[in-house]
């Protein structure tokens, strides 16, 4: 298959080159992945379940090191300072410092809706109380919930709604003032309001941070992404300009998917 690259304007903050992944004992999850995550950008990564896309999203900040057995090759290039995101050498725990993650379902730990926004910077090392209380202020400020809690940030994050937790776990993902901000399917278990607002915040927040949302959703695809990439059995075929994606897709396995043919 075909694999294509997003262009180098606007400048790239990550770009993943022969990109390849192995789960422990299941084999082969992805096939030399080469693409290019434009900066201040939204890039959505779509295709049939199992293609690989949540995958390639968890090599971007190291989630798969979490399990023991997954092996990774080829590379993953961040910007400017051009370290290899994959390299063991390299500590995960800064790498999701620097590139954070909200996942499929909201996630708050069971601790106050502070607590939950500090957890990273107390991780981090030594800040003063009121400088960790002005981070969370605008944390929270950044992922559009600070109005709704303001009143009882000392109240268990388990008590906001689902649309409010996810705010949450965005909230927390902006504490440590990452430089891409990974969305696995951050709205399948929203309802209509609560998806709407989600997009507008990735909408705004990809004015300052890099963003990569894998959806299996077409129509939000094409509402918040900038770039859309298509996936299939752990391949990139195709990577495009969002409305050239879903106007005029280079690839005939593109073109199937996007009009329903399967998937």
């Amino acid at each position: 298959m075909m694999t294509t690259q997003v262009q180098t304007t606007p400048a790239m903050k990550a770009e993943a080159k022969e990109l390849s992944f192995y789960y422990g004992g299941t084999g082969q999850a992805l096939k030399s992945i080469s693409l290019g995550l434009a900066d201040r950008h939204a890039t959505a990564l779509i295709g049939p379940s199992g293609c690989g896309k949540t995958t390639f999203l968890r090599c971007l900040n190291r989630m798969h090191d979490l399990y023991p057995g997954n092996r990774y090759a080829g590379s993953v290039v961040l910007y400017p300072d051009g370290i290899n995101i994959v390299d063991h050498t390299i500590d995960p725990i800064e790498i999701r410092m620097r590139v954070g993650m909200v996942f499929q379902k909201p996630n708050p730990f069971p601790t106050s809706i502070y607590e939950n926004v500090a957890y990273g910077m107390r991780i981090r090392g030594s800040m003063t109380r009121s400088d960790l209380a002005s981070v969370v202020e605008q944390s929270l400020k950044d992922a559009a919930l600070w109005p709704e809690v303001k009143d009882r940030l000392h109240s268990l994050a388990y008590n906001l709604s689902g649309g409010q937790q996810q705010r949450l776990c965005i909230a927390r993902a902006l504490a440590t003032g990452p430089e891409m901000l990974l969305f696995d399917e951050p709205t399948s278990a929203l309802d209509p309001t609560a998806t709407a607002r989600i997009e507008e915040l990735v909408t705004e927040l990809k004015q300052r941070v890099t963003i990569v949302i894998v959806t299996h959703n077409m129509q939000q695809a094409a509402r918040v992404s900038d770039y859309t990439a298509f996936m299939y059995e752990g391949e990139l075929v195709e990577c495009d300009r969002t409305h050239k994606i879903f106007t005029n897709p280079a690839n005939k396995l593109t073109e199937e998917y996007i009009t329903g043919r399967f998937g």
